[in-house]
Order: structure tokens, then C-alpha cells, then sequence
């Protein structure tokens, strides 16, 4: 009993560097049975298993990561500055943001010139300019000090709102060429699963920033939240027609021609929306500091 004991310890709770490649392994052996489309085999039962008993061994460790977590806090510098310093955390997260855009544009690009589609093109293009917008604020952020410089991070805030809005027009291109040709964007299986792991981990990063950061009274910091959002908004609709070009036949042709208009309609809607509350409560705001101004003198 006491040997039994001992060996489902040592099933549930393995090394961590015995985790460390087994989820690595896991990941990898998805990857391949998902991408491969042979249908259920030997392989492809053994990987769920695999997967399934280090998801269990993974959640049982959460406890010991969590007091890990709470040491690593306590004497680690870098990482209690990350917990304790609220404009070194929201850097590193601007930055980590940046790096992920920066790939995922490339991706794009690697695409395009790939299956020399204009649609990939013209997506990359697309996302090349939201992560120069992107580097630009976080260029500003580190400039210019919150609070002291308050109107130019509204004039910054302002001119971020006006770029989005001369970007729309090239989304609404994209999507009629879409809707012209009746297709979308035909990806391979790993490309489609690694789009839909970007466009997920994007939208969730932008829904927790706007969260988390809604009391930082910063006009470039909403511009990042601003640009964040409209490059998930992007991405579900890029990744809402490869799915449907994927997994729809001919005969759903005219239900993926509804559904992409639909949902383009509603990204540019969202995005054109986004840009004119950005341009006119700058101008507002721009407006009662000067008038401000005025009287102080």
C-alpha cells in the first residue's frame, strides 16, 4: 500500500523539470495531431493521454508555484519592483505587447509573400502600422513625465485617434475585397491554431489592461489600450474568416459572406467609433486647459 502510495505521488507530483518537458512535449505532440488531419490514431489517442495527465500534474503543482511565486516576490529585486512599481509593470507589459505585434506583423508578412496573397499583405501592412503606433507611445512614455505633461500626452492621445481613422478606410478595402471575392484567408492548420492562440492572448491582455489601468489618468496610456484593442478586434475578424474558410463548404458561401460583412461592419464600426472619442475629448480637454490658461493670466 505504501509502495502504491508512493508511486501515484510520484505520477502526480513529477520534477519540475520532468513537467517542464513533458509540457513541452505535450504541446508540441497537439500541435502535430491537430495539424496533421489523419483522423484517431494510435498517435494521436496517446498524445490526448499525454496531455491530459500533464494538465493534471500541472494543476496539482498550482500550490507550489504559488508559493514559489510569493518567495520569488519577497527576494527577488526585479520581480518586486514588477509587483510593487506601477509604471515599470506597465513598461514591461508595453513592451512585451510590442515584441508579440512586431512578431505576429512579420507572421503576416511571412504569409503573404508565402502564398503571395494580397490579403496577407495587406494585413501585415495593416499591423506594421498599429505596432509603429505602438512604439511611438511607448517612445512618448518614457519621454514625457505623467501629470507634468499632461497636454502633450493629449495632443499624442489626439493624434493617435486621427491616425486610427485614416487607417480605416484601408480596413474597410480589405473587407469588401473579402466580400467581393467571396473568401477569406486560407491559413494552414498550425498557422490557424497559432492565430487563434495570438487573437485570444491579445484580447484577453487588452480586456485586462483596460481593467486593470481604467483609473491611470494617462491620455497616452489610453492610446496603448486604444491601439491594443483594435489590434485584437483585427485579428478575431482575420481569424473569424480563416475558420470559416476552413471549416465551410461551397454551399456555405453566402452564410460566410453575411457573417464576415457583418463582422467587418461592426471592427470598423468599433475602430472609427474608437478614433473620434479619442480626437474630440482631446480637442475638449485641450480646449478647457487653454481657456484655463487664459484666465490664470
Amino acid at each position: 500500500m505504501q509502495r502504491f502510495k508512493r508511486i501515484l505521488h510520484y505520477l502526480l507530483y513529477p520534477h519540475g523539470a520532468i513537467l517542464c518537458l513533458l509540457a513541452l512535449l505535450s504541446t508540441f505532440l497537439l500541435i502535430f495531431a491537430l495539424g496533421a488531419m489523419r483522423g484517431a490514431g494510435v498517435i494521436s489517442y496517446a498524445t490526448y493521454v499525454l496531455s491530459f495527465y500533464t494538465l493534471v500534474a500541472c494543476v496539482m503543482r498550482v500550490p507550489d508555484i504559488l508559493r514559489f511565486a510569493k518567495k520569488l516576490k519577497a527576494h527577488n529585486r526585479l520581480v518586486h519592483r514588477i509587483f510593487t512599481d506601477a509604471r515599470f509593470r506597465l513598461k514591461l507589459t508595453l513592451y512585451s505587447s510590442l515584441t508579440l505585434n512586431t512578431s505576429y506583423a512579420l507572421f503576416q508578412l511571412g504569409m503573404g509573400l508565402s502564398y503571395r496573397s494580397r490579403w496577407f499583405l495587406a494585413l501585415a501592412v495593416y499591423y506594421i502600422l498599429l505596432t509603429a503606433m505602438r512604439f511611438f507611445l511607448l517612445r512618448d512614455l518614457k519621454q514625457l513625465t505623467p501629470g507634468r505633461d499632461y497636454a502633450e500626452e493629449l495632443r499624442r492621445y489626439r493624434f493617435c485617434g486621427i491616425a486610427l481613422a485614416a487607417m480605416t478606410p484601408a480596413l474597410l478595402v480589405i473587407v469588401a475585397f473579402i466580400l467581393w471575392q467571396n473568401r477569406g484567408f486560407s491559413y494552414h492548420s498550425i498557422a490557424t491554431i497559432a492565430m487563434a492562440t495570438y487573437t485570444f492572448g491579445a484580447f484577453t491582455v487588452a480586456i485586462v489592461s483596460i481593467i486593470k489601468y481604467r483609473k491611470c489618468n494617462s491620455p497616452l496610456l489610453r492610446a496603448a489600450k486604444a491601439v491594443s484593442m483594435t489590434t485584437a478586434s483585427v485579428s478575431m475578424l482575420s481569424l473569424e474568416t480563416a475558420m470559416l474558410s476552413a471549416f465551410g463548404g461551397e454551399s456555405d458561401a453566402t452564410f460566410r459572406q453575411l457573417v464576415t460583412g457583418l463582422s467587418g461592419a461592426a471592427v470598423c464600426l468599433f475602430v472609427l467609433g474608437m478614433a473620434i472619442y479619442m480626437i474630440t475629448h482631446a480637442a475638449k480637454e485641450l480646449k478647457i486647459r487653454k481657456q484655463g490658461d487664459q484666465h490664470g493670466t
